[in-house]
């Protein structure tokens, strides 16, 4: 059986030191903040706010909420975002995304307004940049795959000279941790749509980060023996058995009866990097707030 990564402990471990770093920043007068901008209800936009303001209270951090209707005009839109930025005493800043239909296409726009000191969730192209430069001053990492180093760091697993592959090429999660992972001197390969012979790529790997998004697409013919797994994707199985007996539940991209058998240690969906993102988000806002 395969060593399970549990984001709990890595989770427990880290909120215990967020404790302590907020406690040192209220002694020298400074309270660490962020700010919720949400447009409109969507649920799990909702469900995600109720996550982290739990985080944010067991921590020591403040939540400032600003909430804007769905049919929010651009210009008031961008005005609240200049109203945070102006303001000292917050120390970063989460947009809810994707911003409702009738700003997408000033998306860009909107997210690049963002002062990229405040942006803890990597919004900004400053911030994009600053992952792919290995800078620490432009802006933060995207709070999913730094969620995935968090879990690396802490069961020891070191990435030097190893294998990597990354099943994805977003902007939110496959292009960041490949430049995370070279950044812990992997040597990493990014799988996607139009690669071939993915499940043999992904054999030759001493690591998989999959974050392709699709039940079940990560089998037993991807895998191997002393592999470490790292599960990022929320898709849902109408199929699977959950916690009251009933079908439907969140499942990752892995087949997991059949992945765990085989490799050394794998992060289970639920429990695994999702678990661990509030408080790499929280982490974010104490580093933001130690930096003023």
């Amino acid at each position: 059986m395969a060593k399970l990564l549990l984001g709990k402990e890595v989770t427990d471990a880290l909120n215990a030191k967020l404790q302590e770093r907020t406690a040192a920043l209220r002694e020298k007068g400074v309270e660490p903040t962020l700010a919720i901008l949400r447009c409109g209800e969507n649920p799990s936009d909702l469900s995600y706010e109720r996550g982290a303001t739990k985080r944010a209270e067991l921590v020591g951090v403040k939540i400032v909420n600003f909430i804007l209707p769905e049919d929010v005009s651009k210009e008031e839109l961008l005005a609240t975002i200049d109203k945070i930025n102006a303001d000292s005493s917050i120390h970063g800043v989460l947009m809810f995304r994707p911003l409702p239909k009738h700003l997408k296409a000033d998306q860009n726009e909107i997210c690049n307004r963002l002062d990229p000191k405040k942006d803890m969730d990597c919004m900004t192209h400053l911030s994009n940049a600053g992952v792919f430069e290995g800078l620490n001053d432009l802006g933060y990492a995207p709070c999913t795959p730094a969620a995935c180093m968090e879990i690396l760091d802490f069961y020891g697993i070191d990435c030097k000279g190893k294998n990597a592959v990354v099943i994805g090429r977003s902007l939110v999660v496959g292009k960041p941790a490949a430049m995370m992972l070279m950044g812990k001197n992997a040597t990493v390969t990014v799988c996607h749509t139009k690669t071939v012979n993915t499940a043999e790529i992904c054999k030759n790997a001493d690591i998989i980060v999959s974050a392709a998004g699709v039940l079940n697409s990560l089998t037993k013919d991807y895998v191997r023996p002393g592999q470490i797994v790292i599960d990022v994707s929320i898709n849902w199985d109408p199929d699977k058995i959950n916690a009251k007996g009933g079908k439907g539940a969140i499942a990752g991209d892995a087949v997991f009866s059949e992945v765990e058998p085989i490799v050394e240690a794998i992060t289970p969906v639920p429990g695994g990097v999702g678990s661990v993102t509030t408080s790499v988000l929280m982490k974010h806002v104490v580093e933001a707030a130690e930096k003023v």
